[in-house]
Parts: C-alpha cells; sequence; structure tokens
C-alpha cells in the first residue's frame, strides 16, 4: 500500500536534527507513518514547507515538500495548491489521509477524481465531529464537514468520538493514540509540582494556569507554551513572568519533552475541548497525575483513579491541586495509576493493526 499524510508538521517529529515543534495531531501522524513504513509500506507525509529538502527520508517515511500550504492563509493555499498536486501526481497514492479539521480536507476531496485515491480522515477533536467548528467556522466549516460526509474512510480515536460519528449517520473505525517511545528511563527524580503543556491557542485556555498558578504560590510550576496565536502568547508570557513560582518555556523539542513529563508531579490540562491527549499519555509514562478542568476522555477519570477530573469547576481544581499536593501517598497512587493506563490502553503495534483492519474492512486494501 503507498499512502500519502497530509500534515503542516508532522516531519518535525521524524527530524531529529530540528528543535522546531509542532502539536499533537502531527505526533500522531508521524508515528502511525513511522509504524506503517515499519511494516512495508510505501509512506510519504505531503508536509509544509519549514525549508526542508524535498523527498528527504527519515525512519522510513519519505518527506514531500508541499508547499506553505500550513499557513492558513487564503493566498499561501492558492500558491501551494499546484504544489500539493504535483505531489500527488508524482506519487499516485492509493489513500490520502488527514487528521483534524483542516479545509483541506475538501480540496483533498475535489482532487480525488484527478488522481484516484480514497480519502480518509482520522478525527482530532470532538467539535470536528459535533458540529462545534462548523459553527465557530461556518464557512470552513461547511466545506469541511462536505467532504468529511464523503470521504471513503473515517477513524475515530476515542468511543465518545465513535458515538458522535454515528448519530451524524456516518461509518467509522476506531484506533487509539500512538505513543512517542521513550529514549531512556525516567531519573525518578520530580521537581516540578504543576506542569501544563500545549500549543498557545484559545481552547487551551493558558490564562486557566496561570490563575491556577497565582492561588497555589507554593507550588512549583512549568509552563511550556509554544507561540501560535501571536497576541494571546504574548499576553500569556507577560504574565507569567509575572509569577515567580513559574517557569516559562516557549519550546521543547519532540526528543526532549518526555523529560519534561517526567520531573512533575501533576500534569494540568486546561482545554475546553480535546480529543485524547498525547499529553495525557505522556504524562502517564512519566508516571504523573493527571488534573483536567474539563477534558475527561471516555470516562477515563472514572476508569482509573489517576488524579482529579473537575466538571469545569475552576474553584474545583484549585482545592484538588492543593489536596493533590498535599498527600503524598495518595498522590503516588495516582501516579502509579497513570502509568497503568498507558500500558493498558496504548501499544503502538496493537493500534496500527487497529488502523490496518479498517482499512481492510473499507477495502482500501486487502
Amino acid at each position: 500500500m503507498k499512502i500519502v499524510f497530509h500534515s503542516s508538521h508532522a516531519h518535525l517529529v521524524l527530524e531529529r536534527s530540528t528543535t522546531r515543534v509542532s502539536g499533537g495531531a502531527e505526533l500522531q501522524v508521524a508515528l502511525l507513518a513511522r509504524e506503517l513504513a515499519a511494516r512495508g509500506h510505501e509512506v510519504v507525509i505531503a508536509a509544509g514547507d519549514t525549508g526542508q529538502p524535498d523527498s528527504a527520508v527519515h525512519e522510513g517515511v519519505r518527506i514531500r515538500n508541499a508547499g506553505k500550504f500550513q499557513t492558513g492563509r487564503l493566498a499561501d493555499t492558492l500558491r501551494a495548491l499546484p504544489r500539493v498536486a504535483q505531489v500527488l501526481r508524482e506519487e499516485r497514492p492509493e489513500s490520502v489521509f488527514l487528521l483534524g479539521w483542516t479545509t483541506w480536507l475538501f480540496i483533498l476531496h475535489v482532487l480525488k477524481p484527478l488522481f484516484g485515491y480514497k480519502l480518509g480522515f482520522i478525527c482530532g477533536l470532538d467539535t470536528e465531529v459535533n458540529g462545534g467548528f462548523r459553527r465557530e467556522n461556518p464557512v470552513r466549516g461547511f466545506f469541511f464537514e462536505y467532504a468529511l460526509r464523503r470521504c471513503d474512510i473515517r477513524f475515530a480515536m476515542t468511543e465518545d468520538q465513535r458515538r458522535l460519528f454515528r448519530a451524524a449517520g456516518l461509518d467509522c473505525g476506531l484506533y487509539r493514540n500512538l505513543i512517542l517511545p521513550r529514549t531512556g528511563a525516567p531519573s525518578g527524580d520530580k521537581t516540578i509540582d504543576l506542569l501544563w503543556v500545549s500549543r498557545c491557542q484559545p481552547i487551551k485556555r493558558p490564562h486557566l494556569f496561570l490563575d491556577l498558578v497565582r492561588r497555589l504560590p507554593k507550588a512549583r510550576c512549568r509552563m511550556v507554551c509554544p507561540r501560535e496565536d501571536v497576541g494571546l502568547w504574548n499576553a500569556v508570557h507577560a504574565r507569567a513572568l509575572e509569577l515567580p513560582n513559574l517557569e516559562f518555556i516557549e519550546r521543547v523539542p519532540y526528543h526532549e519533552i518526555q523529560g519534561v513529563y517526567d520531573s512533575a508531579h501533576i500534569f494540568v490540562n486546561t482545554s475546553e475541548w480535546e480529543g485524547w491527549p498525547n499529553s495525557f499519555i505522556q504524562a502517564g509514562l512519566g508516571g504523573t497525575a493527571l488534573l483536567s478542568l474539563d477534558v475527561n476522555p471516555d470516562g477515563l477519570f472514572e476508569s482509573y483513579t489517576l488524579g482529579k477530573f473537575c466538571g469545569g469547576d475552576f474553584e474545583g481544581m484549585v482545592t484538588a491541586a492543593a489536596g493533590m499536593l498535599a498527600h503524598g501517598e495518595e498522590l503516588r497512587d495516582m501516579q502509579r495509576e497513570a502509568a497503568r493506563f498507558v500500558a493498558e490502553m496504548h501499544d503502538n503495534q496493537k493500534e496500527t493493526s487497529a488502523f490496518l483492519a479498517g482499512l481492510r474492512e473499507a477495502k482500501i486494501i486487502r
């Protein structure tokens, strides 16, 4: 099988020499591409132009430079379109996949008859299926959902998403997030009480973490916040500098980020929406407990006593954080549960097989 993943920055995960970073969707594309290549499939990432050479191979995956389609600006999209079409014409893939909402799903749907591939979509956020994206972005959301309904195959990454697909009258397969393998054993030294890691986007609500840090002045806190929404990032950065108990870091390369999770007692999630956060998995790999304001995929906090879910109650989050830090043995039990959830629910071989089984069921591969 030859498969192309259309992904803006997934290649940065595979390029060990780079210090540039991106988000969880790109991480998942890179991990799946690598696993499929290891099984003998021909895998290509049509990547956004970040200055990388065309057709370089990293960990068995060929990286094509498909132009600056990743900026979101209409002019860049139009300029990149001929380059994307050229990559498709040269590669002639059997299937093309995207992970997460983008109007490029519609563009690739329009290009399908020209190149004869099957089009697949992997759900990143619940809002991609429950209508939330369309309500916030009426025009782009219309084109996205039009193409979503006409994909040859769709994948959910949680049971909650699969129920949303079914409620919308859409079939889908299911596989869970893959794991970025550790490069070494954890040191065991936890020097940070509260950790927050995410791109700077409104949906991630970074100001709420700063509010939490301010309310717990004795807690040792760290925030890793790559710049994305520039205005929001500038405001967050300015506030962070005023908090003496907070270490603010703009970015950490993928191959170093696990050590950041390892060093924390508690990982904090303040997002409004998520699918299945990669950060939960990396926290669990590091034996780090979870504290979540609104995100509880597939009832994770009811299935495992790995931290506290606050159901949208910020004051409850403040109380929960203080209580977790005050009760050492209970916190250590949560940290052990976090490690158990990853061991039981996430296995790269099993989840790659589930992805391939979905392709066979949809008759995309034999």
